[in-house]
């Protein structure tokens, strides 16, 4: 039966991955903030920063996830876990709903095709994070090793 690692021994470096993931969309969204400053909310203009186009609606939209990931990195219980796969079934939703309306005037939040793809590949980072940083008590990794140890003797290996 497939299950969620409880205490994996990389659980910091994959805290590390999405604090710094979340970081880089705090930073966007702030930039964001500034270079669409004069603009309508929803503006179709040709604003780039770091990379990807926004707008003033995806800017604001970036600096409110971008902190809110961002707590859920440094936290150190289960809350990040949760929180890392929620944020990465959003990026990965958000990412498909905006490819369909690229050239479209739905495209409210002013993506490209290269803003998909981030988005894509932040979900992935996101969900692969939140399924390796579950925190239990040490008798659940303890149980996880014996299983684990038991099930590859078992096989043979």
């Amino acid at each position: 039966m497939a299950h969620i690692p409880v205490n994996h021994p990389a659980r910091p470096v994959y805290r590390a991955i999405a604090g710094l993931i979340a970081l880089y969309i705090l930073i966007f969204g702030i930039f964001g903030l500034v270079e669409t400053a004069d603009d309508d909310l929803f503006s179709r203009s040709s604003h780039w920063v770091l990379g990807l186009r926004t707008n003033l609606a995806f800017a604001l939209v970036s600096v409110v996830f971008g902190i809110i990931v961002l707590f859920g990195a440094v936290h150190r219980g289960n809350l990040g876990h949760l929180m890392n796969l929620t944020a990465g079934v959003v990026f990965l939703v958000v990412a498909l709903a905006m490819m369909t309306v690229l050239q479209t005037e739905a495209n409210i939040l002013n993506f490209s095709m290269s803003t998909v793809i981030v988005s894509m590949l932040f979900g992935l980072a996101f969900l692969a994070t939140g399924l390796y940083d579950k925190v239990g008590p040490p008798e659940h990794a303890e149980e996880e090793d014996e299983r684990r140890s038991s099930s590859s003797a078992r096989s043979g290996r």
